[in-house]
């Protein structure tokens, strides 16, 4: 007699994971047969045969059974149920990959073995990076090209100009392909700058924009910069003059070199803006300084109020064409340290731009609106300049009159007083002299430089 055939098992997914239904037909006590619909069943590591007289029901088993298998939600009788759930969400991680769980667990071993630790992520990366394709380019080229991006994009003339001096330092010394800078080498070219704090943030930060700019563009596998030392820059005490200071510099500074004393300590102009400043950016009948984005450290426009006291040290420059500064960067320096020393004093690294900021805060109370005028935000001036001076200080620093001492003198001794009336004195031939210059056609038949 022919032995039945056995029905194909149906079968149930999920994810990976097959589960299959057998349909048979199983004897009864009576003689009779009737059908049975087992299900296989792995979720204790051995298979196990579920049987069921309802074929929906069995169906439902073989579904619930799949999902488990497939998700790792099951608890092996060899297993916490931690470990069984870790089981489960490392057969969920492998999933996408095809790699069965014991290779994978393998491969980590021997990769950690070769690695010495866990950093095997990061030498991935490493390795995809550095067998990428990339574009062979020089460090200068890439400079340039930099440049140019930043230029073409409007960027402010402080700015690209910073770029060109920091950037153009580093290429000299890296002769090299970008693709082959190394951290090493950056960090050992900043150590040897013997930088200022400052200074140092400012270089690393333009070499960050640099290499970030060259992984972009596919000139460089990954950026050295990110993994150079990084240092905090500690804020120092903010230096400012007080209105003897700044009557005995005006006493003391040149014709030309008046106006760009006046623009930094009754404007709040910084020195780079100064440098770029136009005489037709200055509109002393609209009483209003422009300061252009090309000019303005910020890339942004600004408008600056001229006050009474800087319109009265501008009038005898009225009409004058030209730069306001007719020399650079270097020779603006020098004029500052040259009038300081002929003042008797030493000159104070930003000190017009701070008492500015300072004097018109304690005059106005608005830090918003001085933030406006610098260019900066009103955290800025209410934690750098807040209460620095008093009301009756910055009153006597906007007393600072060609014609005028400030009002503070009364409280001086007399010696001190004589002294500056001989100041204020000199402060007068010192317009009638600019009143001269100006007449002829506006223009200076010999600059001063330092």
């Amino acid at each position: 007699m022919k032995r039945k055939r056995r029905s194909k098992p149906g079968t149930v997914t999920a994810g990976n994971v097959t589960v299959k239904i057998y349909v048979r037909r199983r004897p009864t006590a009576s003689g009779k047969s009737r059908t049975i619909y087992e299900v296989s069943d792995y979720t204790t590591g051995v298979r196990r045969l579920l049987g069921f007289t309802d074929p929906a029901e069995a169906r439902r088993k073989a579904e619930a059974i799949a999902r488990q298998l497939s998700t790792g939600d099951v608890t092996a009788a060899s297993m916490g149920n931690a470990e069984a759930a870790s089981f489960g969400r490392a057969i969920e991680l492998l999933q996408s990959t095809g790699v069965s769980l014991e290779l994978a667990a393998a491969t980590f071993a021997e990769a950690f073995q070769i690695l010495n630790g866990n950093a095997i992520i990061e030498a991935a990366r490493s390795y995809v990076g550095r067998h990428a394709p990339i574009q062979r380019k020089s460090v200068a080229e890439v400079v340039r090209e930099l440049i140019a991006v930043k230029e073409s994009r409007q960027a402010s003339l402080p700015y690209v100009q910073d770029l060109r001096s920091r950037l153009g330092r580093f290429a000299k010394a890296f002769k090299m392909d970008a693709g082959n800078v190394t951290t090493p080498e950056v960090q050992a070219w900043l150590d040897g700058l013997k930088l200022s704090t400052q200074s140092y943030v400012n270089f690393r930060r333009v070499l960050h924009l640099l290499f970030e700019f060259a992984v972009a563009r596919g000139y460089a596998f990954e950026n050295p910069v990110s993994r150079v030392e990084r240092v905090k820059v500690n804020g120092g005490e903010i230096e400012i003059f007080t209105p003897d200071e700044i009557t005995r510099l005006m006493s003391a500074a040149s014709p030309e070199f008046l106006p760009v004393l006046a623009a930094g300590a009754f404007a709040g102009l910084r020195t780079a803006e100064i440098e770029r400043l136009d005489w037709a950016d200055i509109d002393l009948a609209g009483r209003i300084i422009e300061v252009g984005a090309r000019k303005a450290k910020t890339a942004s426009r600004r408008i600056v109020p001229i006050c009474d006291t800087l319109a009265a040290w501008l009038a005898p420059y009225a009409g004058r064409q030209g730069m306001v500064w007719p020399g650079n960067s270097a020779t603006i320096t020098r004029a500052q340290w040259q009038t300081a020393a002929t003042a008797g004093m030493k000159w104070k690294h930003n000190a017009l731009r701070h008492s500015y900021a300072s004097y018109r805060f304690a005059q106005i109370g608005d830090a918003g609106r001085v933030a406006g005028e610098l260019g900066n935000s009103a955290a800025v001036v209410h934690r750098h300049y807040r209460e620095l001076v008093s009301a009756s200080d910055a009153q006597a620093w906007f007393a600072v009159m060609p014609s005028a001492r400030p009002t503070s003198e009364q409280s001086r001794p007399q010696q001190l007083q004589s002294e500056r009336g001989q100041l204020s004195a000199s402060l007068i031939q010192k317009v009638r002299q600019n009143r001269r210059l100006c007449s002829d056609g506006g223009k200076v038949q010999k600059p001063w430089l330092p």
